[in-house]
């Protein structure tokens, strides 16, 4: 009788408990970083930092190395509410072209200018360009400074690009930018990379040294080339509408964990730069520091495309570069 009593109360526990459980909010980030990755690590954080502050009434549950999909079927995913966060990066200028500033090579020095950048356009380019297309930033992260690895030679100067089939990332302006340096650019997901480069069905790709090391890249590649090319932001994001459907102080308490998390991954990104790059070339790739002079002046062409076939994109390109100054 007694066994039968506690298993009676048991029950009745659990039943109690039930309702809580169910009422709670589950969030799902999902992002394409492997473990390890800048990316990964920053997900991670903004989680642990917003479910202690939301307790029993949510929980960010965060899935990497393309789990959920890959980018562009992330960003549809949004927009069907089966997924709550996203981290694009390059793919956004494929959302709006006035993400594709960033893509414009060396336009953005340090983090010190990207934060002026960040201040000055995101509630007046940015953040519209996003709610047009069904989307919202909650902040902007980052990606970091792209440089170049390949298995043929180091990369010097644009020319040493001739011919190279070269990975990019699945947006027009990396596309353009790179066959005005002569090299074959091949957009391909990202989770796809390792394998092409094991295999020779490319030469090379570019991304930044989180990336690089976090994918083990220097597995399958001779030589890393720092070139910089390109800074790429990583924008937090959600769907519009299906975020503004969550509790008004749920979306605060998120979108202000997305703002503070910023800190933390500059600092992580500024960190992993400096060691990644000694683990690489621990690892056994060859380094070597390109021209970046002789590739800045063979980009002014992809700056006056820009400019001329984007709307406002003289503009943009004129105020990211004068608060460079």
């Amino acid at each position: 009788m007694k066994l039968m009593s506690l298993a009676f109360g048991a029950a009745i526990a659990t039943a109690l408990a039930l309702p809580a459980a169910a009422d709670q909010i589950i969030l799902k980030f999902g992002h394409v970083g492997a473990p390890g990755s800048l990316f990964a690590e920053s997900a991670e954080e903004f989680a642990r930092r917003a479910n202690a502050k939301l307790g029993d009434r949510g929980e960010v549950q965060v899935f990497g190395s393309s789990q959920l999909g890959k980018d562009r079927e992330l960003l549809q995913k949004l927009k069907l509410g089966q997924v709550d966060f996203a981290l694009p990066s390059s793919v956004m200028s494929s959302v709006s072209d006035e993400f594709g500033v960033f893509e414009m090579p060396y336009i953005i020095k340090d983090r010190a200018h990207m934060n002026k950048v960040e201040h000055a356009l995101m509630d007046s380019v940015l953040q519209p360009a996003a709610q047009d297309n069904g989307y919202r930033i909650l902040a902007l992260w980052e990606n970091g400074f792209r440089h170049i690895t390949n298995n043929e030679r180091p990369i010097n100067t644009p020319e040493d690009l001739d011919g190279l089939k070269l990975r990019t990332p699945k947006g027009a302006w990396r596309v353009k930018m790179f066959q005005s340096y002569g090299a074959n650019p091949t957009p391909m997901a990202f989770s796809e990379v390792f394998t092409a480069l094991q295999t020779g069905v490319i030469d090379g790709q570019e991304n930044p040294y989180a990336q690089i090391h976090s994918a083990k890249f220097q597995e399958v590649q001779d030589y890393l080339s720092i070139t910089g090319h390109v800074y790429t932001p990583a924008y937090v994001l959600v769907s519009d509408k299906h975020f503004g459907d969550l509790p008004e102080d749920i979306q605060e308490i998120l979108e202000q964990t997305a703002r503070e998390t910023q800190a933390y991954v500059y600092a992580l990104a500024a960190r992993m730069e400096t060691e990644l790059l000694a683990d690489l070339e621990a690892g056994g790739m060859q380094v070597n520091e390109a021209d970046k002079a002789a590739f800045i002046e063979i980009s002014k062409p992809i700056y006056e495309e820009f400019s001329n076939s984007v709307e406002g994109g003289g503009k943009l390109v004129d105020t990211v570069m004068e608060l460079a100054n």
